[in-house]
């Protein structure tokens, strides 16, 4: 149980979960129980965040496609009560804990994949390494722009190299119940508390 229904300890994350009214637009799946707050929700869709400074249009602007994911996956690791048995120590200034190979359903990485394989980057760790000196993160000096195809090669690549092995890639289906979901059908509920108790 101390796995269970269970938020980290990391910058924007509330101590407890609960239903927010108000989530916004993708974050919403989460509204019924979340560990983010409206506004981190909100911020979680904007280009240049305060929750981060994080520039998704590093390399030129990232397609509406591809960008979908990524907000995704920031609503996933905001909101979300269901990754407690991958929560793991960090050791930096702005968070206490991380996770740590969450395994991310084969179709959802698939998807991520063929919505951004032709967009461009200029890092494959997006977690470290970036130049910070203008306030945001730029790519560092002598690294060009390239395609996530040539950066990345693979959906696996993609899902377990851009935040440091965050995610694991599964071979789970997304009905298995053995796999995290960045996408379900509300009405259905969230199928990651099933997944969260397999695992714990």
């Amino acid at each position: 149980d101390s796995v269970l229904n269970i938020c980290m300890d990391a910058k924007h994350h509330k101590t407890e979960p609960g239903p927010e009214g108000e989530l916004y637009g993708q974050c919403s799946l989460w509204k019924d129980n979340a560990c983010c707050t409206a506004n981190t929700s909100q911020e979680a869709h904007q280009d240049q965040s305060y929750l981060y400074s994080f520039n998704w249009n590093h390399c030129g602007v990232m397609p509406p496609k591809c960008k979908r994911h990524f907000i995704q996956d920031t609503c996933l690791y905001e909101c979300s009560p269901n990754l407690g048995p991958w929560i793991d120590k960090a050791d930096t200034s702005w968070r206490r804990q991380r996770v740590l190979h969450v395994p991310l359903c084969r179709e959802d990485c698939e998807q991520w994949w063929e919505d951004c394989k032709d967009y461009v980057t200029c890092k494959e760790n997006w977690h470290k390494g970036w130049n910070w000196t203008s306030g945001t993160n730029r790519c560092p000096q002598g690294a060009r722009c390239r395609r996530f195809a040539a950066v990345f090669g693979s959906a696996a690549a993609l899902c377990e190299r851009v935040w440091s092995q965050s995610y694991r890639f599964s071979e789970h289906g997304r009905d298995s119940g053995r796999c995290i979901r960045l996408w379900w059908d509300p009405a259905q509920g969230n199928p990651n508390v099933a997944v969260a108790r397999f695992y714990s």
